[in-house]
């Protein structure tokens, strides 16, 4: 009896979809560079209420995560925010930096009747706010008490009794019950010494690391020393887990870069439209700019802010000029002094009818020979390039090989079931945009896996005008000319 409909029933009793562990963490992984230990600490505890195995009467994982600053930590928080409820900002966060005095703590819980500021201002821990840091899909609410080291004594006292029984009550007397909630603590007790402790032997300026595990086990014990002169023995016998999070090395770095530079290509295709360009950084360029938005003190927390300066800005003084055409290549490469960079726009592909922009580069992954080419004729009118694969394998050649911008699979294939092979194809090229086809209604849990991963569904018998339509929603613009058709 206790099979996978129990499992169903409480899922919808709970209202949190499940997550396979391994999905959970990789999707994690893409969002947070360079710790895999620290989440693999977190992802039991998200499946443990997803299957109401979680303790009763006490929050449903508390975590205090440690070590320098720069290096995921908040980051985390929102990452697992956007998983399970579709946006970084689904949460509940307390900067614990404003609740420095006793006095100001009590803005939390709100002042009781009688006292002045009574009905004047809502508290921050109130059920209501609890309630608006869920989603339909899951009822977990993330709370993220943020450097948590800096806040008044005060703050540590009123946490005890929400980490020991779940519970608080506010000014008012009203109970708030923090059962349903993952509870996230910040702080960067002990990050200095953990940076004194291994100097160069860690980060990315190292050549020659001590092992993973030696490193991991160094760390946590500093970070740890540093938490027991920080917090009193009650207060992290309440902790579930007490993570420490490592420095930064070279590739996590480059990654992190990886995506800033991603995310600002994206941003300019989908804000300029028709107008748009590509960018090429060069290798030089990326090193510029690794050298001035990261260091060993602050991570890679500066990294967003010297790319918005050195990559962002010069790019609209560009656009501005009207120096940039419509479909047009922007190299940026490393100036002689090394610390600037250059910019040079190359000109647009031209045809004899003219200037003409990168064509959107689809993948089509069907059995069904007559619908592929199908397909391809009204694409190609559409001027839409288009690439066919009959199985899986054919696929994950076809994305290593082109970079396609959408890939339209069907959700049975001959070599695999189209969802693993859709996912698989999105490991290979992360910016894929993914649409699958389907003659029959999707079960539960396949259209669970496409909302999570934002799959585009196509019921069939379709229109291939829907595919152009599709194409045109997305915005697609070509971000990989090369090798294709």
């Amino acid at each position: 009896m206790e099979g996978a409909s129990t499992l169903d029933s409480n899922v919808n009793t709970r209202g949190c979809v499940p997550v396979e562990a391994g999905d959970l963490f990789e999707s994690l992984s893409r969002k947070v560079v360079g710790q895999p230990r620290a989440l693999r600490r977190i992802v039991p505890y998200v499946q443990m209420y997803q299957t109401r195995l979680n303790p009763a009467d006490r929050p449903a994982g508390i975590f205090l995560l440690l070590g320098p600053t720069g290096t995921g930590k908040t980051r985390t928080v929102e990452a697992l925010a956007e998983i399970l409820h579709g946006s970084p900002k689904h949460l509940l966060k307390v900067d614990c930096a404003e609740y420095q005095s006793d006095h100001e703590v009590a803005k939390l819980i709100g002042a009781p009747p009688g006292y002045i500021g009574h009905r004047e201002s809502k508290p921050l821990l109130t059920a209501e706010r609890l309630l608006a840091a869920v989603s339909p899909n899951c009822d977990l609410a993330l709370v993220l008490f943020d450097e948590v080291d800096k806040a008044a004594p005060a703050l540590t006292s009123l946490l005890l009794a929400i980490l020991d029984r779940a519970a608080l009550r506010l000014g008012d007397n009203t109970p708030v019950s923090f059962e349903k909630t993952l509870i996230f603590l910040t702080s960067n007790l002990g990050a200095r010494e953990m940076l004194a402790a291994f100097g160069d032997t860690i980060g990315f300026r190292s050549q020659a690391r001590p092992s993973v595990e030696r490193v991991a086990d160094l760390l946590h014990s500093v970070g740890y020393a540093a938490v027991r002169r920080g917090f009193s023995p009650e207060f992290l016998n309440r902790i579930d887990a007490v993570i420490t999070y490592e420095p930064l090395d070279a590739e996590a770095l480059g990654a992190i870069l990886e995506h800033h530079i991603e995310e600002l290509r994206r941003h300019v295709r989908s804000r300029l439209g028709a107008r748009s360009f590509d960018i090429n950084v060069a290798p030089d360029a990326r090193e510029v700019l690794l050298k001035a938005g990261t260091s060993p003190d602050f991570g890679a927390r500066e990294l967003k802010r010297v790319v918005h300066r050195m990559l962002t800005q010069p790019l609209a003084a560009l656009v501005a000029d009207a120096s940039v055409a419509p479909g047009s290549l922007v190299n940026v490469g490393a100036a002689e002094d090394g610390h600037t960079l250059w910019f040079q726009a190359s000109a647009p592909a031209t045809s004899p009818a003219g200037t003409e922009l990168p064509r959107p580069f689809v993948l089509t992954v069907d059995e069904n020979a007559h619908l592929l080419r199908h397909l391809e004729r009204t694409l190609a009118d559409a001027g839409v390039s288009t690439f066919a694969a009959a199985t899986a394998q054919e696929a994950r050649e076809a994305v290593a090989r082109h970079r396609p911008d959408l890939a339209i699979v069907d959700l049975v294939l001959p070599d695999s079931d189209g969802l693993s092979a859709a996912l698989e194809l999105q490991r290979i090229h992360p910016q894929l945009q993914i649409a699958m086809t389907a003659g029959t209604e999707l079960s539960s849990d396949e259209s669970d896996v496409c909302d999570r991963h934002g799959f585009r569904v196509l019921r069939k018998p379709f229109l291939p005008e829907e595919v152009v339509d599709l194409v045109r929603d997305l915005g697609l613009r070509s971000t990989a000319t090369a090798g294709k058709p």
